[in-house]
């Protein structure tokens, strides 16, 4: 019986290192991630002061169409930020997909709750150049777990 149950742990992890990312962003099919900007860098685990980057940051240009990457349940709305200087920014989704649970910040959703598949809308990208001017915009991508999801672009 302990064979049985090694095999399905295994299967579930095979089939989460399958899942990749479709396009995230109108105007870049290929998820190109933030390099290095005036703000910083977007990979994961880049220096932010004291702390360290959770996410990933894909490229994608305020007021841009953001897609579901595969079939995902949204899952609710989620605030970025405490500070209210940010509040042109502050929202984000909640979703689940492909064994995967992960947030989208910056993202200003068009629902918050259902299931949408791969490619639909989900919502819009918000105006970070007025809360960052000079900062390459992007969605960042936060797994719920705050692990790497570098490995799934």
């Amino acid at each position: 019986m302990r064979r049985v149950g090694a095999v399905v742990v295994l299967a579930v992890l095979c089939v989460c290192d399958a899942v990749r990312f479709g396009q995230l962003c109108s105007g870049n099919s290929a998820n190109t991630r933030r390099t290095l900007d005036s703000w910083g860098q977007g990979h994961y685990g880049a220096r932010r002061g004291t702390r360290e980057h959770k996410g990933l940051d894909i490229v994608c240009s305020d007021g841009s169409i953001v897609y579901a990457p595969f079939d995902v349940t949204l899952e609710g709305r989620l605030t970025v930020y405490t500070d209210t200087k940010k509040a042109a920014i502050n929202n984000g989704i909640n979703l689940r997909g492909e064994g995967l649970c992960f947030k989208l910040f910056y993202v200003n959703p068009d629902r918050t709750l259902g299931s949408v598949r791969k490619g639909q809308r989900i919502g819009t990208m918000m105006p970070m150049q007025s809360v960052y001017p000079g900062i390459t915009s992007h969605v960042h991508v936060q797994m719920c777990d705050k692990s790497d999801p570098t490995q799934y672009f």
